[in-house]
């Protein structure tokens, strides 16, 4: 499949079918629920929907692909139907062929290195840029991705808020994200610690300031936004999308 990018921004919602993320988890962990929110989150206006099996999280435990793959395959034949694309949030390629042999359509890797099963599969990759580095950090994320386009795959590139970065470097990607307009970008920053750092909002309180973030990210380029929050931040792009991609309203 390829996914479409230039008529709308699309709202990425997240799925955590775990017991440790950051900041829902444990509240989807049972398969019942997992389900009755991804149901919520299309109807709330996701168009693609992130499933992660394991939290990675600022010090996270691991998991093996064993028991990420159980969580999935609870999960994986309830929603490959809904009607939206399903992407899997993983870094381990054998977990990543499960699922895309089992309905899944999107590869989401935190490493950006899982091009081989991206290709064998026909499948869009997210690669994030997720490294140590000295140096510029907008000149690191271009390199990474200068580095890592390749022609025979869809690649949207996602520069990795609050991976390998200090939280001076995130509002600096944050602030820059026009830099990178010229590939496909998604963009994670809901609910993190970065909006803490910038405005003392807890981990509970941090939609609207995610909103903000998507709305400005919209205006500077970006494709896909992936959030928590889909029924608020949906809204907030369609009017950006109106203002600035001239789609719907009086802009038609």
């Amino acid at each position: 499949m390829k996914l479409e990018l230039d008529k709308k921004t699309l709202i990425m919602g997240i799925l955590n079918i775990t017991p440790d993320s950051f900041s829902d988890g444990g509240f989807f962990y049972s398969a019942e629920a997992a389900v009755a929110h991804a149901k919520k989150l299309i109807a709330d206006g996701a168009d693609i929907l992130d499933i992660g099996a394991e939290s990675t999280r600022p010090n996270f435990t691991p998991i093996d692909a064993e028991t990420e793959i159980s969580r999935l395959e609870k999960i994986l034949p309830a929603v490959k139907n809904l009607g939206v694309p399903i992407s899997i949030d993983t870094y381990k390629p054998e977990v990543a062929e499960f699922a895309l042999r089992a309905g899944a359509d999107i590869i989401n890797d935190i490493h950006g290195e899982m091009f081989d099963v991206a290709k064998k599969f026909d499948a869009p990759i997210i690669a994030m840029h997720n490294r140590k580095f000295t140096g510029d950090v907008i000149s690191d994320i271009k390199n990474f991705i200068g580095s890592t386009a390749r022609e025979d795959l869809q690649i949207i590139f996602d520069p990795g808020i609050g991976f390998n970065k200090t939280q001076e470097e995130n509002l600096i990607v944050l602030k820059n994200l026009r830099e990178f307009k010229n590939v496909p970008l998604l963009l994670g920053a809901s609910r993190k610690s970065v909006i803490g750092y910038a405005t003392g909002f807890d981990v509970n309180n941090r939609d609207e300031a995610t909103g903000a973030i998507c709305v400005l990210a919209v205006a500077q380029g970006v494709n896909i936004v992936r959030v928590h929050n889909v029924a608020m931040v949906s809204k907030m792009c369609k009017m950006a999308d109106s203002l600035i991609k001239n789609i719907g309203g009086v802009y038609n």
